[in-house]
């Protein structure tokens, strides 16, 4: 009996300190990308406006009216990324994954940020095969247009899904997307008046 008890005390200190360990190896690898008061780490491309406001990062079109993009100066292959976002105005926009931008123009994979009915949570591939998926149309509920949105993105090996306030908008697995290399940028569609706001940016690399 005594034997029994020890085994089992000994047990749960083991699985206790794993799990432990577990949630330090976690925290390590999670990181903030935006720091609530500049764009430290992060690339501007092209002429719309990328700035800091009270703790929020925001992205708005300017008199160009064109694509910008804002991205990563670091590059991240498998991992797991929240972020809350609230569309003004338009509110076009979107998260790229493993991508590259020369100029305005890039090269990658998109998870949609739109207004609804335009398939938010959904992966665009830009300058090459376009849409590989879209949501289900009744998953278009879980946006909260002019509301703050909370998106979590994972990206591991050759799948992608998508989650939006709770809710897996797709997944999909690509062998292109899985050879893909990049930094993580959000974006502003062109065609002028999309303001959105970004905030609580966290990644954690798998």
């Amino acid at each position: 009996m005594k034997k029994t008890i020890i085994l089992l005390a000994l047990t749960i200190a083991f699985v206790s300190c794993k799990s432990k360990a577990q949630t330090v190896a976690n925290s390590t690898n999670q990181k903030t990308l935006f720091n609530g008061d500049n764009l430290d780490g992060w690339t501007i491309y092209g002429t719309e406006k990328w700035y800091a406001e009270d703790g929020l990062l925001v992205c708005e079109s300017g008199p160009d009216k064109g694509y910008g993009y804002l991205g990563t100066n670091e590059h991240y292959k498998n991992f797991e990324l929240t972020l809350d976002f609230k569309q003004e105005a338009n509110g076009n926009s979107g998260v790229f994954i493993r991508s590259t931008v020369d100029g305005t123009k890039v090269s990658g994979w998109q998870v949609e940020v739109a207004p609804p009915g335009h398939d938010t949570g959904g992966v665009y591939e830009s300058y090459g095969r376009g849409w590989l998926i879209k949501p289900a149309p009744e998953k278009d509920k879980a946006l909260k247009m002019g509301e703050w949105n909370t998106m979590k993105i994972r990206v591991e090996g050759a799948t992608v899904t998508s989650w939006l306030n709770g809710t897996q908008m797709m997944t999909i697995t690509d062998d292109k997307i899985g050879a893909g290399e990049g930094s993580i940028a959000l974006q502003i569609h062109d065609g002028g008046g999309i303001k959105v706001r970004w905030k609580n940016i966290q990644l954690t690399e798998l």
